[in-house]
């Protein structure tokens, strides 16, 4: 059996990924068009919301993706901090700008959403809040990526960069629970029991089941991209790495 971390070596990294990337972006294509189509159109209006509700199909799971794309640079992050495989820092890089509009995504759809709903586009809400911070640290993961010309130093600096920005992805995923106060209503979702719950906010299942096709939608989305951008990151490394040794011959 093959150790995950063979796909540490750029070229394996490639060769797998090439393979299975037509067939990834297959899939994200078919279930994003599923859940967006049958959501958008062949659900009913909410009885409170009416048909603003359908926004929840692109709202949550960019929201989700924005939170989960940070914690996965976290993961890669830590890979090399510990083990130094190039591919994970560059992993962590190809996913930072992907992240980034995905939480564009959730904070438009969110204001579009609250505007009907609680009368304002913007709310200094704890959630809404630690989702603009999030955005900020993403902005300023790449642009110390950008700004740094030695890979390795770059990726030893927008790791630390990482962990202190994952305390702002928790934060965003449970600010809601941390603080019992601001508008943004709380998990009705991605919790035990979401579709079969017995509170009040718990989604319907008519809602909820293209909702789940839509974020299945979202992940193959991104770990589509993720592959193809690291693809780019590790050619383009090459390329850097070849034009200083001409430099320096």
């Amino acid at each position: 059996m093959a150790s995950i971390w063979e796909y540490a070596n750029p070229v394996k990294f490639i060769r797998t990924t090439d393979r299975v990337l037509p067939w990834l972006s297959a899939a994200a294509v078919v279930t994003l068009v599923v859940g967006l189509v049958w959501g958008f159109f062949f659900t009913p209006d909410d009885y409170r919301q009416g048909s603003t509700v359908k926004i929840i199909y692109l709202h949550v799971p960019a929201a989700l993706m924005a939170i989960n794309a940070w914690l996965m640079m976290l993961v890669a992050s830590l890979i090399w901090i510990v083990r130094r495989h190039h591919v994970s820092a560059l992993a962590a890089r190809a996913a930072a700008p992907v992240g980034a509009v995905m939480t564009v995504i959730a904070l438009v759809t969110g204001a579009l959403w609250g505007q009907p709903m609680w009368g304002t586009w913007w709310e200094w809400d704890p959630r809404l809040t630690s989702f603009l911070i999030l955005f900020l640290f993403y902005l300023g993961y790449m642009a110390l990526w950008a700004a740094i010309e030695d890979d390795d130093t770059a990726a030893d600096l927008t790791s630390i960069l990482c962990l202190v920005g994952s305390v702002f992805a928790i934060i965003s995923r449970y600010a809601v629970n941390f603080w019992n106060q601001g508008l943004h209503q709380g998990a009705s979702v991605m919790r035990a029991g979401a579709l079969a719950g017995d509170t009040e906010e718990r989604v319907s299942n008519v809602f909820a089941v293209p909702l789940f096709v839509s974020i299945a939608g979202f992940v193959l989305l991104f770990i589509a991209l993720v592959f193809l951008r690291t693809q780019t990151e590790i050619r383009a490394r090459r390329t850097r790495a070849l034009l200083a040794r001409e430099r320096m011959s």
